[in-house]
């Protein structure tokens, strides 16, 4: 890990090729903590893909709004979503439809973190 990252929202670990974000409960994501994505992928991946994995250990809301500035973010090649929540890769389901870059579900962090070093090392 090169940096742990504290937010009133959750806690974003950085690492070479991926985000990993572990949100708190009962927060809403909305399209404003997008500016943190930006600034992240602006000072640890500068000329650099990356991947966001969001670790969905709690219950939170998302609103999928927030995909249309996420998928702007050039060097962000993809996102994962981990949880063994029924409702939430459900909701993962929905929320793919907002975004158009590859947005991958998983039930195992580690299957999330083999896909993205794959997928980053492969671009």
């Amino acid at each position: 890990m090169i940096k742990k990252l504290s937010f009133n929202f959750g806690e974003l670990s950085i690492y070479d090729n991926y985000v990993l974000a572990v949100m708190k409960e009962g927060v809403t994501i909305s399209p404003n903590y997008n500016d943190v994505l930006v600034d992240i992928s602006e000072t640890y991946f500068r000329n650099k893909n990356f991947i966001y994995i969001t670790h969905r250990i709690h219950s939170y809301s998302v609103d999928p709004q927030i995909y249309y500035k996420t998928e702007k973010i050039e060097n962000l090649i993809g996102f994962a979503v981990v949880s063994h929540n029924y409702q939430a890769k459900l909701n993962a389901q929905i929320e793919k439809m907002f975004f158009k870059k590859p947005l991958m579900i998983f039930s195992d962090i580690e299957e999330a973190i083999t896909w993205a070093l794959k997928v980053t090392k492969t671009n």
